[in-house]
C-alpha cells in the first residue's frame, strides 16, 4: 500500500500545503490544499474521502475538487466522517451559500456527493482497505486513523492534544509508521494547550506512552510554517539533551513523500 503525502503543513505559504494523504489512488484522508497538486484524472479516481474533523485546513479542497471532477464521475463521491463533521459541512460549506449542495446535484436520487457517518473505534472496510477510526482530542469533534497495509498499520493522529485513549489502542497494533502532529513551538505552548494541539514538550509526554518494544518511524506533521524550523530544533534538543523523546526514529514529513506500508 502506498501513502502519498499531498500536504502536511499547519497553514499555507510557498511550498506549504495543508493536510491531505492519498491512500492508493481511490482513498483520500483529509482534503487540505495539497489536493490541488493532483491532476484532474487523479482527482477523478478518488471515490472515498475520510475526514478527521471539520476545520478549514482539512477540508478546503473538498468543494473545489468536487466542482472540478463532477462531470467526470459516474458515481457519487463518498465522504466519511463523524456525524458532527458531516453536520458542519452541510451547515457551513455545502449550503448553497458558500458552495452548492452537491448532495442534491444534479438530483437527490443521483447526487455527486454522499455522506457516510462513522463512529470512533469503528473498523471500516473501504475499497478493500481496513481503516480504524481512532480517538482524538481537539476543539471540535475529531478523530485519527489507522490504515492497514502489507507491512503493518499507518497511523495518523489527526489534530489532537494529549490523548491516553489513542495510545491505548495504538500500542496494540503492529505499527509501520506513525504520523503525529506538533503544531506549535514550546514558546507557544499556552496557545497549543488552548487550541488542543501538541508542542514539543507535550509531544515528548505523548511518545513516552509507546511501549519500549515498539519501535517505528515517527513523522512530525502539521507544523505552522512560521515555526517549523524552531519546532524541529526544539524536538532535536529534547531528544539530544534529555533523551525524553528517545530512543525514537523521528523524521520530518514533507509534501511529495510516498510511504510504502
Amino acid at each position: 500500500m502506498q501513502v502519498r503525502v499531498l500536504g502536511c503543513s499547519g497553514a499555507i505559504a510557498k511550498d506549504c500545503r495543508t493536510t491531505s494523504f492519498l491512500i492508493g489512488d481511490r482513498i483520500l484522508i483529509d482534503a487540505g490544499t495539497g489536493v490541488g497538486d493532483l491532476t484532474l484524472e487523479e482527482m477523478g479516481r478518488i471515490d472515498h474521502v475520510l475526514l478527521t474533523h471539520s476545520h478549514l485546513d482539512h477540508i478546503a479542497a473538498l468543494p473545489l475538487m468536487l466542482d472540478a471532477v463532477s462531470s467526470l464521475r459516474r458515481s457519487p463521491l463518498q465522504v466519511h466522517a463523524l456525524p458532527a463533521t458531516i453536520a458542519a459541512l452541510q451547515t457551513h460549506v455545502f449550503n448553497n451559500v458558500i458552495w452548492p449542495d452537491f448532495s442534491t446535484i444534479p438530483s437527490q436520487a443521483s447526487p455527486f456527493l454522499q455522506y457516510q457517518a462513522f463512529a470512533t473505534g469503528e473498523l471500516l472496510a473501504i475499497d478493500g482497505t481496513e481503516i480504524e477510526v481512532l480517538p482524538a482530542r481537539h476543539t471540535v469533534p475529531a478523530v485519527g486513523f489507522a490504515v492497514r497495509g502489507d507491512a503493518g498499520w499507518w497511523v495518523f493522529s489527526g489534530d489532537t492534544e494529549r490523548n491516553q485513549a489513542f495510545w491505548d489502542r495504538v500500542n496494540t497494533l503492529p505499527v509501520a509508521y506513525l504520523v503525529i502532529e506538533t503544531a506549535f513551538s514550546n514558546r507557544e505552548r499556552d496557545l497549543a494547550r488552548r487550541s488542543l494541539h501538541l508542542s514539543p514538550d507535550t509531544l515528548a509526554q505523548e511518545l513516552a506512552h509507546i511501549r519500549p518494544a515498539n519501535r517505528y518511524p515517527i513523522y512530525i506533521t502539521h507544523t505552522k510554517p512560521s515555526e517549523t524550523e524552531l519546532i524541529m530544533e526544539e524536538i532535536r534538543q529534547l531528544d539530544r539533551l534529555t533523551g525524553s523523546l528517545g530512543p525514537h526514529d523521528i523524521r520530518w514529513l514533507s509534501a511529495g513523500q510516498t510511504l510504502e506500508v
